[in-house]
């Protein structure tokens, strides 16, 4: 079983695609010399058991700014300029913590120990089996009921202040899982409008591991629903899932179905093919494309582009996987930043990642992580406009 310690390649050597919140700011020892980009530091709120929460401005020389909270790691606000150099935000949340608080259905969380779905809340390694929360149906969904996106993580800047580092400790059997995890990850603004995000972690026991970010992005700027929105996807092949959204265990081509992003392809062009299975069982996208790369690359995985703006977002990764989802499950109910209603498809996740249910899938790439390996993986998110 191949280990899943990951190596990164410069994302420089990629050319491949087409491609506000309340309180007084404090600098946080963060003015880069060469670059100018900025980190600033903010009180988000506090928790009930009395823990603060802060928030994290990143800022470039290009007016880019994303704003991340220690709690669950949450990417909040994330501003790009459109074709014409006006500012919005791309990302759904809450204006303040008290929303991620109440009921959030992980926007812009930092998730794990396991993004996305474990069949029947349990997997069993080395011989034993453990039982997890079920927390989707019968299934467990992005670490449980007090995943990673639900504690307030440490954190600090870099030694040159120009990247913010979160670490997390889980302690062994933590919503079921075995082993104490200890993990890092690190988000950094380029100056390209490119956002970093590295994710390393180790364990003391044999475990389970499988870290991402569920952002929802909408290029519009909230204006309307993503449908809209143009798709290319770096993959020949999608793994097919039961009605409760858990792989068959297959890798199935794209070609011929409402699957196939090879080709820049409107969100909503097949999105409710009454004649496609796959499509019923999840709503819409909710489904995790293969990859096509090299073994350990930063691989191209995504252009967005949304034709009224003329913003573009680009994804990268050393993941196998990505999870197109497109807010499916979204129905009206949820009031986010500035009183914007957030219906059915009002944002789409690039969730990069290893492929659901491998603790249960032998055939997929292993998520097994092992004393004296390090868990390392990372992906990057970049805007532009044309």
């Amino acid at each position: 079983m191949r280990p899943i310690a990951v190596s990164i390649i410069s994302f420089c050597t990629l050319a491949y695609l087409f491609l506000s919140c309340g309180g007084s700011q404090q600098k946080a020892e963060s003015t880069s010399a060469d670059t100018m980009s900025t980190i600033t530091k903010t009180t988000f709120g506090q928790l009930p058991d009395g823990q603060t929460a802060d928030h994290f401005t990143l800022r470039n020389q290009k007016g880019t700014e994303i704003k991340i909270t220690n709690y669950g790691g949450i990417i909040t606000h994330w501003t790009a300029a459109d074709k014409n150099g006006t500012f919005e935000d791309m990302v759904l949340g809450y204006d303040s913590l008290g929303g991620y608080l109440k009921a959030s259905p992980f926007f812009g969380a930092l998730v794990g120990r396991y993004g996305n779905r474990i069949g029947k809340a349990k997997f069993t390694l080395d011989g034993k089996t453990y039982t997890l929360a079920a927390n989707n149906g019968p299934n467990s969904l992005h670490g449980g009921k007090v995943g990673f996106d639900k504690v307030i993580w440490e954190a600090k800047l870099s030694d040159d202040q120009k990247t913010l580092i979160l670490t997390h400790t889980s302690k062994d059997g933590d919503e079921g899982f075995p082993g104490t995890l200890k993990a890092e990850v690190t988000y950094h603004l380029t100056e390209d409008n490119a956002l970093e995000i590295e994710y390393t972690a180790t364990t003391d026991k044999p475990t389970v591991i499988n870290l991402t970010n569920h952002t929802y992005f909408n290029l519009t700027g909230g204006k309307r629903d993503v449908l809209g929105h143009q798709v290319q996807l770096n993959s020949d092949k999608f793994i097919p899932v039961d009605n409760t959204l858990i792989p068959t265990g297959q890798l199935q081509s794209v070609k011929g179905t409402p699957f196939d992003f090879l080709k820049p392809m409107e969100i909503g062009a097949r999105i409710d093919d009454p004649k496609d299975e796959q499509i019923k069982f999840g709503g819409g996208y909710d489904h995790c494309w293969v990859i096509n790369k090299g073994a350990d690359s930063l691989a191209p995985t995504a252009t967005v582009y949304e034709p009224t703006s003329g913003r573009v977002l680009e994804a990268f990764t050393t993941e196998p996987g990505v999870q197109f989802y497109t807010g499916n499950f979204l129905n009206g109910s949820i009031t986010g930043k500035n009183g914007v209603t957030y219906g059915k498809r009002s944002g789409f996740c690039l969730e990069t990642e290893h492929f659901p249910d491998s603790p249960n899938q032998p055939s997929f790439p292993s998520v097994v992580l092992r004393p004296g390996e390090v868990y390392k993986t990372k992906t990057v998110y970049k805007f532009s406009a044309k």
